[in-house]
């Protein structure tokens, strides 16, 4: 009998070693399957170290553990993760201490005595409080089978550290080095990704800028004048940011007044509107010299509804910047309206706008220089030629006046007393219109206001001009609403009737038609003063739209043959000497001239 119990105690050992073994093995494959779960369904590294670290001190029956990762700038060991009671990080030099000197060889240590091994260093334990009994330790290593970092654990609650500990310290080692290899890598290629996108995005970019580049110089390398470059522009800033409007502001260099040229989708063509100085958010920009966005254009103080409605265009979000001048001051500026994309201009746009704005402000320094080379130039061939035809018109005109006064003297007839009358005064005039050449290529003002009877001036303008325009078949209507008096310099306003009647002649000559000059008086704006009010108007085909701005400037035509550009201009210069204004309207039934001369009371 007692021979049984011994045999039956000896079973019961095997028995219970078994069922720890397995018990033992049952921890370590559920804590590798936590772990292989954990690493398959999160990128986060601390919740996954956390796990790797927590199921190590389980699994070994340890008091704590640390995972320490290597610094290699500053070659130290760097706690990560601490499992266990909680204490400040730790740093260590690599090679210094067992976490230290493990890291440095790379291979595992069991130490299971700490304060009988000259490589423990006790100075934690001092600082902390903390009895260090036993250690294990492996290192991390990553694909290459370079060290990375170090997993430490202390003091087995029961007994020693084992081999069977080292192994599965080792296992569990190899998940944590696999997860934080991973999560590097994970890491650098989330970031080279990101480079990548970034790079190709700024290539994109890059490319998209220089095709702008490329359309925007092709485009204004072809126009050969100031509403040909807007045009160019401001289709191409359109069709690059998706605006459903864009416009040019631009100041006058010689009277500083301030244009307005729009393109939109509805017109598909280039108008002009005059603009006050700092009206709407082009203005705005143009007087701040700034870049204006607005996100809510009707709730911006700097919108103006008078301008939306005087060109027609209905703006609701905007973006506009400057045009830069010689001087760097802001020379005008330009802008685009009512992005089709409801989220309206962004930051890609504002760069794009800059890039176009400093394009075409280069572009329209150069064109507004070069057109005004080209009028110094030929005002100066033109004057030069000029006076030296008018000089050496005036020894003829001396003779003939001479023979013309023997005429006069002679024992003749009254009717040719009558014409010669007639002769006489037009050699006043053709010496009048010298004076203006010569005055006009000079730039000097000389002008005679005086007493005019209306009646007789115009009677004699019919007189001069009915013959002339019957031939081309035109008739000539004077409306003289005013039969009294005015001021004005006779000779000059004469000039001023036959550049206009010329002008209405020459448009009208294939066809005939109308040619109407009326005269009336009435208030000026302010109701102080009167104007006297000439009107000229023809029945001729109207002015082509893209000159008629700019149709008083010196050497501007509408096509006509031989024509130098110069009457209208003149006819402006007198309207200036006498204070007076000259506008012009047109449709495809014709143009109208109003000149306007203040009547001061002497």
């Amino acid at each position: 009998m007692p021979q049984k119990r011994e045999v039956l105690s000896s079973s019961e050992l095997r028995v219970a070693v078994l069922e720890e073994a397995l018990a033992r093995e049952v921890r370590i494959s559920s804590a590798l399957r936590e772990v292989g779960l954990a690493l398959g369904t999160t990128l986060d590294l601390d919740k996954v170290l956390e796990l790797i670290l927590d199921k190590i001190t389980v699994a070994l029956e340890a008091d704590r553990a640390t995972l320490y990762l290597l610094d290699e700038q500053k070659d130290e060991l760097v706690s990560r993760i601490v499992q266990g009671e909680e204490v400040r990080p730790i740093r260590m030099k690599n090679g210094h201490g067992i976490a230290g000197n493990v890291a440095k060889s790379g291979t595992l240590m069991v130490v299971r005595d700490a304060y009988k091994d000259p490589r423990f260093s006790p100075e934690w334990d001092m600082l902390s409080g903390y009895r260090t009994r036993s250690i294990l330790a492996a290192p991390l290593k990553n694909h290459l089978g370079k060290t990375i970092g170090v997993v430490q654990v202390l003091n087995k609650k029961r007994g020693e550290f084992t081999d069977d500990d080292a192994e599965i310290l080792a296992v569990l080692s190899t998940q944590a080095a696999i997860s934080i290899d991973n999560s590097r890598l994970f890491l650098e290629t989330v970031q080279k990704n990101a480079q990548l996108v970034a790079t190709k995005v700024q290539l994109e970019h890059r490319v998209r800028d220089l095709k702008l580049l490329f359309s925007l110089e092709s485009a204004m390398a072809r126009a050969a004048s100031l509403e040909e470059l807007f045009i160019a522009v401001l289709g191409e800033a359109m069709r690059s940011t998706g605006a459903r409007a864009a416009a040019v502001a631009l100041r006058d260099a010689g009277d500083g007044s301030v244009s307005l040229y729009l393109v939109d989708d509805k017109h598909k063509r280039l108008r002009r509107f005059p603009l006050r100085e700092g009206q709407g958010l082009i203005g705005h920009s143009m007087r701040q010299n700034e870049v204006v966005v607005s996100a809510e254009a009707p709730k911006d103080s700097r919108t103006d509804p008078e301008l939306d409605a005087h060109v027609g265009f209905h703006c609701s979000t905007a973006l506009a910047a400057p045009l830069e001048g010689e001087d760097r001051d802001s020379m005008g500026a330009i802008a685009l309206y009512n992005k089709r994309d409801k989220a309206g201009f962004d930051d890609e746009d504002r760069s794009l706008l800059l890039l176009v704005a400093a394009n075409a402000s280069t572009a329209i320094r150069l064109q507004m220089s070069r057109e005004q080379r080209e009028r110094e130039d030929r005002l100066s061939t033109i004057g030069r030629l000029l006076s030296g035809v008018i000089h050496d018109m005036r020894t003829p005109l001396t003779v003939i006046s001479g023979y013309v006064q023997l005429m006069q003297a002679a024992d003749v007839r009254e009717k040719r007393d009558e014409y010669a009358e007639s002769v006489l005064r037009q050699f006043d005039h053709i010496a009048a219109m010298q004076r203006e050449v010569l005055d006009f290529a000079r730039g000097e003002q000389n002008v005679l206001v005086r007493k005019v009877y209306l009646e007789t001036f115009f009677k004699d303008v019919k007189e001069q001009l009915v013959t002339q325009l019957a031939r081309f078949g035109i008739e000539l209507v004077i409306d003289l609403q005013d039969k009294g008096t005015a001021r004005f310099d006779e000779g000059k306003i004469l000039r001023v009737v036959h550049n206009l009647t010329r002008n209405a002649q020459e448009a009208m000559a294939d066809k005939g038609g109308r040619f109407t000059i009326k005269v009336r008086r009435e208030k000026d704006k302010k109701g102080e003063t009167e104007d006297l009010v000439l009107t000229f108007t023809d029945t001729g085909p109207g002015i082509p739209k893209e000159i008629e701005h700019r149709l008083f400037q010196s050497f501007v035509t509408s096509g006509k043959t031989g024509g130098t550009g110069l009457g209208l201009a003149i006819v402006k210069k007198i309207a200036d000497e006498h204070g007076g204004t000259v506008t012009v309207h047109s449709s495809r039934r014709g143009a109208t001239f109003e000149l306007r001369l203040p009547q001061r009371k002497s």
